[in-house]
């Protein structure tokens, strides 16, 4: 990995693409009506993925980028669980039919905050819903300090099979610097009890570019991380954005890194996991060669979503919750942010939709473009214009971004074929950039391309 490229290209902020286009772009032209609509739409054949966001924690983790809030008081979450069960409810009589669903998501916030019987009442609410298969993945973010074992045994009983921890640095002084201490022995606890209950996908998120992370604690974390096995790691930069996340501000500037010292951070993480035998997936998902994400990667099905890179084929996602986001065949819709906006509109009927956006055929291009070379490092740009009812040259025309990466070596092209450099690889967002037409409107809510 280039360190000149880090210094060149590494203070750009950029999205993450794990939509096109991407969240601000969103518009309130979008609502409720069209949301109803399109989900009328869904064809018969269509199988669905669904993501419910739990927006709450018991503690603010000083770098969190999510919707969530504080709560103390377990009846706001009881509350908040039997409107998510609502509106699981109107959409499924908004689809009309009992839809298929391979994947089902919890993220938040913290999932697992609710009371057992409540999370194993809400899956089974799904169930009659929708036609949840027995092979379905079913993954539920997790906050190690706060897990019971009465939540792991309802997560078992209601089919849990993935289990995501929020792992971030074992350095203990970074977790006060975050506001974020755990324990390695929390952590192992957590994975000997999910393991023992038959939940085996064990994923970790590790985050590089946090106050006074070094290296050396980079590698510690890796290292203790590593004798627990999980199945995948996902590995993300910080996005320090303290206009937009208040409490980000909790976090002294002057010690996070910059640019290149994200770089060395992170290629320290990808090489001692990758030395350890995971196959890196992308930009930032590291995972067992006999995983079903490396399997993917290998038969070039992988795919990009709201959650990061996935082995999902589902072109219908729902989202439920406060904020959640969900994409259909015609556009992306979300739902209110505050959660009493989002509980007003379920409680009366109504779906949740507060905006969303409308995919032209030229963005259906575009995103299938950004996607492979997110997933891939590379791109077809002839068959994929061609599938589109393209030219590939009008597309690269229309890129001019593309010149200077080709000129510094972060890509190569032959013809029409596109190709990330291997030591370039860390900059795929800049690449996929170069196919973004709405990139400048917005380049200030996104995080560094390293």
């Amino acid at each position: 990995m280039r360190a000149d490229l880090a210094v060149s290209y590494g203070e750009e902020r950029l999205p993450r693409y794990t939509s096109y286009p991407t969240a601000p772009h969103f518009s309130r032209a979008i609502g409720a009506d069209t949301y109803a609509t399109w989900l009328a739409e869904i064809p018969t054949n269509a199988s669905a993925s669904l993501y419910l966001h739990v927006p709450f924690c018991r503690e603010m983790c000083w770098y969190c980028g999510c919707h969530t809030q504080i709560v103390r008081r377990d009846g706001l979450i009881a509350a908040y669980q039997r409107t998510l069960g609502s509106e699981i409810e109107l959409v499924a009589a908004t689809v009309g039919r009992r839809i298929k669903v391979e994947h089902i998501h919890f993220g938040g916030g913290t999932p697992t905050i609710m009371a057992p019987e409540a999370f194993a009442e809400l899956m089974a609410t799904m169930r009659r819903a929708f036609f949840v298969p027995p092979s379905a993945e079913i993954a539920v973010e997790i906050d190690p300090r706060t897990l019971t074992a009465d939540m792991v045994e309802a997560m078992r009983l209601s089919g849990v099979n993935r289990a995501s921890l929020g792992v971030q640095s074992f350095d203990p002084v970074v977790q006060r610097a975050i506001n974020r201490v755990q324990s390695f022995e929390q952590t192992a606890s957590v994975v000997d009890m999910l393991r023992r209950a038959g939940i085996q996908g064990i994923n970790f998120d590790l985050i590089y570019g946090l106050p006074h992370q070094t290296v050396a604690s980079c590698l510690d974390t890796v290292r203790r991380a590593l004798t627990l096995a999980p199945e995948r790691f996902s590995v993300f930069g910080y996005a320090h954005v303290p206009d937009f996340k208040k409490h980000q501000r909790m976090i002294d500037k002057s010690v996070l890194p910059d640019g290149p010292a994200r770089h060395d951070r992170a290629c320290a993480i990808a090489n001692a996991l990758k030395e350890a035998g995971y196959v890196q997936i992308g930009l930032d998902h590291f995972a067992k060669a006999d995983d079903s994400m490396a399997v993917a990667l290998r038969e070039r099905t992988l795919r990009r979503n709201f959650q990061g890179y996935t082995t999902d084929t589902s072109e219908v996602l729902l989202g439920f919750g406060a904020s959640a986001i969900g994409h259909l065949p015609q556009g992306y819709v979300q739902n209110e942010v505050p959660i009493g906006a989002y509980s007003q509109s379920i409680a009366a009927g109504r779906l949740a939709t507060a905006k969303g956006y409308g995919l032209t055929d030229d963005d259906r291009l575009r995103a299938d473009i950004i996607e492979r070379i997110m997933c891939e490092f590379s791109a077809d740009l002839g068959a994929i214009c061609a599938r589109h009812g393209a030219a590939a040259e009008a597309m690269l025309n229309s890129a001019p971004r593309l010149k200077s990466l080709v000129s510094d070596g972060v890509v190569r092209l032959d013809g029409d074929r596109l190709a990330v450099a291997k030591d370039a690889r860390f900059l795929v967002r800049s690449v996929a950039a170069a196919f973004d037409a709405h990139l400048d409107a917005a380049k200030q809510l996104h995080s560094r391309a390293v």
